[in-house]
C-alpha cells in the first residue's frame, strides 16, 4: 500500500511539471488539478496537515480557475442582445 501513495506522489509532481509546460491555459490548469489531486492523497498518507491545506488551496485554486476559464468564454461566444449594445454606449 505504502507504494500507491509513493507512486501518486511521483505522479502528481510529474503532473505539475508537466502542466508547466502546457500551452493552453484550461489545459495547463486540469493537469495542475490533477497533479494537486494525486499530491493531495500522497499528503493525506503521510498524514502531514501543512502539506495537506496547501494542497487542498493548490487544487482549488487550479479548479477555480477551470470554472473562470469555462465561464469567460460560454459569456464571449453568447451572441450580444440589443439591451446589451444599448448598455454599452452609456
Amino acid at each position: 500500500m505504502p507504494y500507491l501513495f509513493k507512486s501518486l506522489g511521483i505522479i502528481g509532481v510529474l503532473l505539475i511539471a508537466y502542466g508547466i509546460h502546457a500551452k493552453k491555459e484550461i489545459k495547463q490548469d486540469i493537469i495542475f488539478a490533477l497533479g494537486g489531486l494525486c499530491l493531495l492523497a500522497y499528503s493525506s498518507y503521510l498524514r502531514d496537515p501543512i502539506f495537506i491545506v496547501l494542497q487542498i488551496i493548490f487544487t482549488g485554486s487550479s479548479l477555480y480557475e477551470i470554472y473562470k476559464l469555462k465561464r469567460d468564454s460560454s459569456t464571449r461566444l453568447r451572441p450580444r442582445s440589443a439591451f446589451d449594445r444599448r448598455s454599452s454606449r452609456l
